[in-house]
């Protein structure tokens, strides 16, 4: 278990924190490309690391990432006009261009140069694989984007969506590095999941419940292996890549199914964005895929309107069907792998007391994360980081069967590694 001083450490991401200054280090999922979809549109309220930010698209297509806040009188840039390649301030008219530069004053006399001395704090931002990428750090040491297999694909390939979780990013990501409580809080849902129904490898999930874990640090993170038993000659390993600060890539539960992956970015300390994905390297959606992602079926989910808000939440109980989990049809009664995972996550409360944990086998993972993202702390000025070169976020999972004398590392090394335009190995 931490210690308190150390859970604060990990869980605190705001200006001036530790933590908050190492994930300034790397570019963050920021938005959406369809939430600014085209010049002059509305602009958007965006809350990153504990900083409240307005993201607008300009007349001419550029992105602009400022500090929510007016440097005149502090009145919100949301209420602000979008036009003619700045964004207006509604109070007295400051209006700003994406680079933060005060480019109008019209409040003040003419020929006055005090608008000069105005620079509204603004972030580098940039569009890839339908996101908008924001870098908050410092613009000497910005490195090049991320390099994830789907950012390369065509839109007909991948589907991402994004979802606002009441919880502390911390435990969230943990969440995703732990690969036991597939067998638990998943159970009765792998077979009937519209993206996984009919997959390789559920068997062995659901008659080893007690998966024996090995753990490897990798150039980006981290490896995480999770060994069943198959058969006399095999094991049935699922390998999860942990990448810092925040990504994973879910192991595929067969060949003719999406890959997926996520990002937990920190809002502030008691929320956060869960970012998930599916894709395929080598052939676009079905029709039967695209209805189940956009009805928020798997890793997705159902939103309340005008929201990135889960339907299911604390105030309905996640929607819980006691009945459903009576007739073992959902292990929780909760609806959705998604749902599964972050009413359990939530339940831990905002920012969970990692001093009253107490710690299996099966945690190794989330161990050796923390003391990842503990060790990264002494490096944050390094250009060395774990995640910050785009050849470290270039891989994937894997599902296989090795035989039993064979280490996952040496076995599976070969189909860890992106290989575009060939599909990903799975048992």
């Amino acid at each position: 278990m931490l210690t308190r001083e150390q859970n604060d450490l990990l869980t605190k991401t705001g200006p001036g924190t530790p933590m908050g200054e190492l994930f300034r280090r790397y570019w963050i999922p920021a938005l959406l490309a369809s939430e600014l979809p085209k010049p002059d549109c509305d602009p958007v309220r965006v809350t990153l690391l504990g900083e409240n930010l307005i993201a607008f698209r300009d007349s001419n297509g550029r992105l602009g990432l400022l500090d929510e806040f007016c440097s005149h009188r502090t009145a919100s840039l949301f209420f602000g006009r979008n036009e003619e390649c700045g964004l207006r301030c509604a109070y007295h008219g400051w209006k700003y261009d994406v680079d933060g530069n005060c480019v109008d004053m019209p409040s003040e006399p003419e020929g006055s140069k005090f608008r000069q001395k105005i620079k509204q704090r603004a972030y580098r931002v940039e569009e890839a694989g339908g996101l908008i990428w924001a870098y908050m750090g410092d613009r000497d040491r910005e490195p090049a984007l991320p390099n994830l297999e789907w950012m390369g694909l065509n839109p007909e390939k991948r589907f991402i969506s994004k979802r606002r979780q009441f919880t502390n990013y911390l435990q969230a990501m943990e969440g995703g590095i732990d690969s036991s409580h597939v067998s638990f809080a998943h159970r009765f849902n792998l077979d009937d999941d519209p993206l996984h129904a009919g997959t390789e490898g559920n068997e062995y999930i659901k008659a080893d419940t007690r998966p024996k874990f090995e753990v490897a640090e990798s150039d980006g993170g981290l490896l995480i292996g999770a060994r069943r038993n198959a058969d006399e000659d095999n094991y049935y390993w699922r390998i999860t890549q942990w990448m810092m600060p925040w990504y994973t890539i879910i192991p595929p539960f067969g060949t003719h199914n999406p890959m997926g992956g996520h990002a937990w970015v920190p809002i502030d300390d008691e929320t956060c964005w869960a970012w998930s994905w599916n894709y395929h390297p080598t052939q676009d959606f079905g029709e039967r895929e695209i209805d189940a992602l956009n009805a928020g079926d798997g890793i997705h989910v159902k939103y309340k309107p005008g929201t990135f808000d889960p339907i299911a939440d604390k105030a309905n109980d996640y929607l819980i069907d006691r009945g459903a989990q009576r007739r073992k049809e959902s292990f929780s009664g909760v609806a959705g792998i998604a749902a599964q995972d972050f009413s359990l996550q939530e339940s831990m409360g905002e920012i969970c007391d990692r001093t009253k944990e107490r710690l299996g086998t099966s945690d190794a993972a989330i161990i050796l994360a923390r003391r990842r993202l503990l060790a990264a702390l002494d490096d944050a000025d390094g250009d060395d980081l774990p995640g910050l070169n785009p050849a470290h976020t270039s891989v994937r999972s894997t599902s296989i069967l090795l035989p039993k004398d064979v280490p996952f590392q040496e076995g599976a090394k070969d189909v860890l590694s992106v290989t575009p335009g060939e599909l990903f190995h799975s048992i």
